[in-house]
């Protein structure tokens, strides 16, 4: 075995700490196959420890050198079951700020080279003490069910994910290439195609990690914040669930990216939160699609997604539990009711056969909203087209047009006021195999017999008969508000992030508009200017 191409592999046995806390990581001397199995090492490696918050500046704030990692066994079911390797290096958290930590796991090969891999957790404010006003909850469910280490995740054949083994390879860094505006552009127009299988390849990622992950959405978009002036308290999804009074103290909650995987829990949370006054700002698309459990004291994650109504333990029982969409009829309690949005009335932008060559920015219908001032934006204007906010999952609401302009008209869930501030056209992938027609992009299509559009219709209304099919046909990214105790703001897409971060200076002011309303004014927030 090539020792040049072995790592130390990590993860912290919690998700979140506070600053005191003992914090344990657990972590193993490995080698990745080609083929993406993971294996132990032949012998110990040596490792030295870097721990940094992320955000404008990268800052250190615990070192330890001349660590030894085991080369331990790895369990057959590890991608369900967590990898199960013993605590290398418990140490206390310091008086840290809130935020990302990544842990940097650098390993000494024999021949002088290094190899480095990483882990993270976020540290919280301490209980009771907020910092901000604002708590960002960052997507780790959603990290986690796209997390391929162990050769599985909940999109190539499991029902389960644990939070208790390293992140694969991209999750948590990226090469150069990627990280800059137009590379990441061109990744979400071909998501799943040749092009970007071809990078993951090359620079040994996982193809998976073009999906979530802390430099793809909520890396980008901190950066930017906190060089604005911005203070953030951070916490992630599970906290939501396990510590339902999280977001008490707060006077806004953000969330930002690719946030697709709530628990019954967390939105008990957040809708509570919502309707003691307090307000919520979606800069993410795809958001709260589907329901999961934790189980394992939180270890791991269960969802069945398109398998719940046959195979869910508890789809007898507690059918209002299974992990199926929000919006399955079974469940009764679509997501569009806490957003404003369903991804089931959007779909994706600017992939494959889904508007592949459309706008890459939100048309503006609603000029004289809140959210635009500052801007001199124009009834029909294009906000962020030039970095391509508009990519990838977008959410919208059934709609009509009255006097020319879109509306909801609620017979999906919207809650009432909502409105139609932006939006942009978006398509679930549709699939007819008798017409030639398959949406998917080329790395996908080969697999896929019914489309996304089709599944859903049948889900939704019962048949993909075509009248049924022609009702979720058309979707669209809405950028759209409502109040109903507090203030919810919705970008309808997941890279919302490429515009702040990109240096778009509209989608920067609207976002500030956004953060600094929600997050100061201890009342409704009135829309429209007369």
């Amino acid at each position: 075995m090539n020792d040049a191409a072995s790592y130390v592999e990590g993860y912290f046995a919690r998700l979140s700490y506070e600053p005191g806390d003992q914090v344990a990581l657990h972590c193993g001397a490995t080698v990745p196959r080609p083929s993406g199995r993971v294996v132990p090492a032949e012998t110990p490696m040596v490792f030295d420890l870097e721990v940094a918050r992320l955000g404008a500046e990268r800052e250190v704030v615990h070192r330890v050198e001349g660590l030894v990692a085991e080369p331990h066994p790895i369990p057959e079911d590890a991608a369900a079951g967590g990898a199960r390797w013993p605590s290398t290096l418990p140490f206390v958290a310091g008086d840290w700020r809130s935020g990302w930590y990544e842990a940097v796991l650098r390993a000494a090969h024999a021949d002088g080279s290094t190899a480095e891999s990483r882990a993270g957790f976020v540290m919280r404010a301490p209980t009771g003490s907020p910092t901000s006003a604002i708590l960002m909850e960052l997507s780790l469910n959603t990290w986690n069910a796209y997390n391929d280490w162990g050769r599985s995740n909940l999109y190539i054949g499991g029902t389960a994910v644990s939070f208790r083994r390293p992140m694969a390879r991209g999750f948590l860094d990226r090469p150069d290439a990627l990280n800059n505006r137009n590379a990441n552009i061109a990744r979400q127009r071909d998501l799943g195609g040749d092009a970007w299988l071809e990078y993951a390849r090359a620079n040994k990622v996982s193809s998976w990690s073009a999906c979530a992950g802390w430099p793809t959405w909520e890396g980008p978009f901190v950066e930017w914040a906190e060089r604005a002036g911005y203070r953030f308290d951070f916490a992630v999804n599970a906290d939501l669930e396990e510590r339902p009074e999280a977001l008490q103290p707060y006077r806004m909650m953000l969330s930002v990216g690719h946030d697709e995987y709530w628990s019954s829990r967390m939105r008990d949370t957040v809708e509570a939160f919502i309707a003691a006054g307090g307000n919520v700002a979606f800069l993410s698309g795809n958001t709260s699609f589907w329901q999961v459990r934790f189980e394992d004291d939180g270890d791991t994650m269960v969802s069945y997604k398109d398998r719940a109504r046959r195979e869910d333990p508890v789809r007898r029982a507690n059918p209002e539990l299974m992990t199926s969409m929000w919006c399955d009829p079974i469940i009764a309690r679509g997501e569009v009711a806490m957003t404003g949005v369903s991804f089931s009335r959007g779909g994706y932008a600017r992939q494959a056969g889904c508007t592949p060559s459309g706008q890459r920015g939100y048309t503006v219908w609603r000029p004289g909203h809140w959210l635009f001032e500052g801007t001199d934006l124009r009834y029909g204007d294009l906000l962020g087209d030039e970095h391509c906010v508009v990519g990838y999952e977008c959410d919208g609401v059934e709609m009509t047009i009255e006097h020319g302009l879109p509306v909801p008209t609620h017979a999906d869930g919207c809650p009432p006021g909502f409105e139609i501030l932006a939006s942009a056209p978006a398509r679930l992938y549709s699939v007819d195999l008798e017409a030639g027609v398959n949406e998917y992009p080329t790395g996908l299509a080969h697999t896929r017999t019914v489309g996304e559009l089709q599944g859903l219709a049948h889900a939704l209304f019962g048949s993909a008969e075509p009248e049924n099919v022609r009702r979720i046909a058309h979707g669209n990214a809405v950028l759209g508000a409502y109040t109903a105790g507090g203030t919810v703001v919705t970008s309808g897409c997941t890279d919302w992030a490429y515009g702040v971060a990109g240096g778009d200076p509209t989608v920067q002011r609207v976002t500030s508009n956004i953060l600094d309303r929600l997050s100061a004014d201890p009342g409704p927030v009135p829309g429209e200017r007369l």
